[in-house]
């Protein structure tokens, strides 16, 4: 049974694909969009933000433009997935700002890192300095991404909407 409390209906739909298109929005053009007053758009908003379905508001930063052109995929397999090692090494990656995602996987590999870095030299300090040497590493693959073709934030609301 579906919490009450998240129960969304298409207005509440079209709001959060709307800001998920464009969170810089103003509230009046997004009343627009969505049919509705203005005011009860701004309720309707703080509502879902309320409810954590809005968590929170991003510019998309051009990061090459910022000298940012090296992004990495790392395959890490740990020597354990007990809770322990699987903490530790969660904890442990988190204070690097280069690991820009970081997801726990089933399968052969128990996390997928994505690593950005200014050039290859820095990627490879960061490699052999930080993440080869975090708690429980047993292995680390690492992919060079080449071209990204697709990379869109968020849930598909064109399959619901």
């Amino acid at each position: 049974m579906k919490n009450k409390k998240n129960k969304l209906d298409n207005i509440d739909i079209k709001i959060l694909s709307a800001l998920q298109s464009n969170g810089d929005i103003s509230n009046v053009k997004l009343a627009k969009i969505v049919n509705i007053s203005p005011p009860s758009c701004l309720r309707r908003v703080k509502s879902l933000e309320e409810r954590n379905l809005i968590l929170g508001y991003n510019a998309i930063v051009n990061s090459e433009f910022l000298g940012f052109k090296v992004t990495v995929f790392a395959y890490v397999g740990l020597e354990s997935q007990a809770e322990n090692d699987l903490q530790t090494f969660e904890n442990y990656i988190s204070k690097f700002p280069e690991v820009r995602e970081c997801h726990m996987l089933v399968g052969e590999i128990d996390f997928l890192l994505k690593i950005i870095a200014k050039d290859w030299d820095d990627f490879q300090f960061f490699l052999t300095k930080n993440l080869t040497q975090a708690p429980k590493v047993s292995n680390v693959k690492t992919s060079l991404n080449i071209r990204s073709i697709k990379n869109l934030p968020g849930i598909p609301f064109e399959i619901i909407l």
